[in-house]
Formats: C-alpha cells, structure tokens, sequence
C-alpha cells in the first residue's frame, strides 16, 4: 500500500483573505439598508463611486509596485475599505471629497506602507479623519433623517445629480446631527433635548438608533462566523457605556448623553464592529485586545463630550493605532516552558 508523502500542515481552512473580506462586506448590508431607508440614497451612490475608484488607485499601485495586479484584486480588501470609507462619508458629499478620501486611503495609508498587511493604521479611518480636518463643511453636511421635519426621502437620481455637481439639493436637506446637538447643549436638559429636537429618536438619534442596529447585527454575524474574536469590540462598548453612566445626569444641562445615546448614536457600532477590529492594525494578544477596545471606548466618549469633533470613532481607533504595538509588548502570554 502506498502512503501518501505530504508535508504539514494537514489543516484546511477557508478563513483566506478574500473569503473574511466577503464576509465583511455581507456584514455592512443591514447598516447600509438603513442608512439607504433613513438618509436616502447618497450612501450607495457613495458606495458605488468610492468602490470604483478604489479598485483603479488599487490597480495603479499595483502596476508601480510591480505585484501581481489580478492575485492582489481579488483579495477584495480594496473594496472593504472603499465600502466602509463611503458608510462614514456623508451620504451627500461632493464627488471629488470622496476621491480624495479614497486616493488617499489606498495610495497613501494602505501602499505607502507595503500593502495589506503592513498598514499600522485602517487606511479608512486614516482618510476619513484627513479629509474632516481639511474639509470640514463637505464633511457635516448630514441630510436630516426621515421623518425629522418633514424630511423627504432622497431618491438614486436627485442623490448622483447632487453628489456629481449637476443639481445640488443638500442645502435644503441639512440638519446637525444629534451629536452636534448634545454637544452644543448647555441649557436644555437631555428629556428636554429629546422633546425639542426632531432628529432625536427614543434614545439616540432618529434613524441612527436601526442603523447602529443594522451594524450590530452584522457585528454579531462576523463573530459567529468567527472573523474575529469578541475581545475588542465588546470591551470597546462596554467601556463606553461605563463612562458615559457615569457622566450622565438627565436632569442637567450638561450631562454627555446616556449610555444608550451613545452606544446607538453616530457610528458606535461601525467602529466596534467593522474598523476597531481590523486585525492588521489592532492589539493581537487577548489581554492586549481588551484594553486595546476600552481604550477605544473611553476615548470615543472623551473626544465626544470635551473635544472638538462630536463623533470620534474614526480619532480614537487612529490614537489607538499608534498604541496597539505598546500593548501588545506588555500583553503578550507566558511562552511554554518561561516563567512570566
């Protein structure tokens, strides 16, 4: 009988690249539909616009590098940050903000650095933040949500005309964002906020409360599929859901919002879910995870209440970028056979 002269490994494991970046992008469908169903239809034109650009800046580099253009194309890791870059732009930004946020993602904060893999911070966020510091009106232009108003919804013709420059609309669609609103604030209480205010939902934002519902559920999707592990993004919102009781007083002016406000407000659940948990660019050891996502979460809520900018999601996993290799240095499990 003859036996079969194969070297190990002998384990089979679908988890390649290509199939977690599918995986990913299956996940950002139930955030995506409400986002479509609350600000209309900018977002997939967003989408559309930034993933075709993406995958252009992507072949470009490939060719200058000299890499093997179609092998690294179909990784779809070109696509996953083009979709998640256009879920955090505004669904009504101008064509040209988000070329400039996807030239930079890819050129610059992806192969500048080598490529996938050796990317110290999510090439997403890193243009997102670039283009909120240089283009700060493009940038806070939210179309109020339905139902806030009156506010219509905006339909794939009106929405490409305005994004495109043909007929802009998006002047007369704009409303600040609760998180604006909570920021401003102080003489209102929060019950007093919510009673005023159209944009404000139960307990988050109108519309923003199904659409960090949406990503939740993609969120636990990916995690029973085990693209990654619960470590990050759970730490992450339970820290900011620790701080931001502790910062809450519903009868005084100013009070940072509830724990809910802030879990189901702006892109909590993006960040948790889908930018937190880049394995590249996030803590790799489980003790290192945990802190690496609370850090994230105490940040979120610090930035939100006491800084400049009242959604900092994209500015704490960046911050946290730069510590993830300090974590992991002083996180790292006892090797077998070494003592501590």
């Amino acid at each position: 009988m003859a036996l079969l002269n194969i070297t190990s490994p002998h384990a089979h494991n679908k988890n390649h690249t290509a199939w977690v970046m599918q995986q990913v992008l299956l996940a950002t469908i139930p955030g995506v539909a409400a986002l479509t169903y609350f600000f209309g239809a900018g977002t997939l034109i967003n989408i559309i616009w930034c993933v075709t650009t993406a995958l252009i800046c992507e072949w470009i580099m490939l060719k200058w590098r000299g890499k093997p253009v179609a092998f690294y194309l179909k990784d779809y890791s070109a696509i996953v940050t083009a979709v998640l870059l256009a879920i955090a732009l505004p669904p009504y930004c101008p064509w040209w903000v988000s070329l400039i946020g996807i030239m930079f993602a890819i050129m610059i904060a992806k192969h500048l650095y080598g490529g996938l893999g050796y990317n110290p911070f999510n090439p997403a966020m890193v243009a997102y933040v670039i283009l909120l510091i240089s283009l700060p009106v493009q940038m806070t232009q939210w179309a109020a949500p339905l139902g806030a108003d009156g506010a219509s919804w905006i339909g794939f013709k009106a929405a490409f005309l305005n994004n495109f420059g043909f007929a802009p609309i998006i002047d007369a669609h704009t409303m600040a964002t609760v998180l604006d609103v909570m920021k401003q604030n102080d003489s209102l209480t929060n019950n007093q906020l919510f009673e005023e205010y159209s944009q404000f939902g139960h307990f988050g934002g109108l519309g923003w409360e199904w659409v960090n519902l949406g990503f939740l559920m993609g969120g636990l999707y990916l995690l029973s599929r085990k693209i990654f592990t619960w470590h990050t993004p759970i730490s992450m919102l339970a820290a900011l859901a620790l701080v931001s009781l502790i910062g809450y007083n519903a009868g005084g002016s100013d009070s940072g919002g509830s724990p809910f406000f802030h879990l189901f407000s702006g892109a909590t659940m993006l960040g948790a879910f889908f930018i937190a948990t880049d394995p590249v660019s996030s803590a790799v050891s489980r003790k290192g995870r945990i802190a690496f996502g609370a850090c994230i979460g105490v940040l979120v809520y610090i930035i939100r209440v006491y800084g400049n900018y009242p959604d900092a999601v994209a500015f704490s996993v960046l911050l946290m970028n730069f510590a993830a290799p300090f974590i992991d240095h002083y996180t790292q499990p006892r090797t077998y056979g070494y003592n501590k």
